[in-house]
């Protein structure tokens, strides 16, 4: 995927250097190592379990768990494929936007685990990841790039969770791919500079439906 291809976006990058892709990089690998540290309750703390109470009483585990992994094949692949796709991104969509892309599409992951696979607990940035994925793919296909190679990746990633043993959420990679493609959408359609405003409006809708979802969602199970 050349450079070139992200050129619609390309009047609102901010930086070639892609600080925020190293920055995330590295937070996660101090996160994992402070996580091996004997005695550590970094993962207790971090990780997402989507069950009452913890997902209503506990918010940020639907963000945190996206920088804490299950071990050093997990993170390495998770920071391979960030270091692959995320500065492509970050280069074209500016520190912020890019920054928004990333933790809206580490929600979804989160929601789509708390409706998909209630009860169940989930680390990684790999729902985040998706995301980019997701963004990725939106705008190779609004610039009429070809994609297909993209989408084998996509399908081939969110089929290996469907594997048994594989100890893989497809759930929360679904989510972030459909986060990070709403979020996507919107950059594409509020490009233009007098569109800022309404830009920042729409992705804090599409944060803000994510979070209404859950509501709902915890709503209902301490109903039932």
């Amino acid at each position: 995927m050349p450079r070139a291809r992200f050129s619609p976006l390309a009047g609102i990058t901010r930086s070639d250097q892609p600080w925020v892709t190293w920055s995330i990089m590295a937070l996660c690998v101090v996160v994992y190592v402070l996580q091996m540290l004997p005695g550590s309750t970094v993962t207790n703390t971090l990780a997402y379990v989507a069950a009452f109470p913890w997902a209503a009483s506990e918010p940020w585990r639907m963000i945190t768990y996206a920088f804490v992994h299950g071990g050093l094949a997990h993170i390495g692949l998770n920071m391979l494929s960030l270091f692959l796709f995320g500065p492509l991104l970050e280069r074209s969509l500016g520190r912020i936007r890019y920054v928004a892309l990333y933790l809206v599409s580490a929600l979804g992951g989160a929601v789509a685990v708390l409706l998909l696979s209630p009860g169940g607990s989930v680390v990684g940035a790999s729902g985040a990841i998706f995301g980019l994925l997701g963004a990725v793919f939106i705008i190779q296909r609004r610039m009429g790039g070809n994609t297909s190679q993209l989408l084998v990746i996509i399908v081939l990633n969110l089929a290996i969770g469907f594997f048994p043993g594989t100890n893989i959420s497809w759930q929360g990679h679904l989510g972030g791919l459909v986060a990070g493609a709403a979020v996507a959408f919107v950059y594409l359609r509020t490009r233009n500079r007098s569109q800022r405003p309404l830009q920042v409006v729409l992705v804090g809708l599409v944060a803000a439906l994510l979070v209404v979802i859950t509501a709902i969602r915890l709503v209902v199970a301490v109903l039932a």
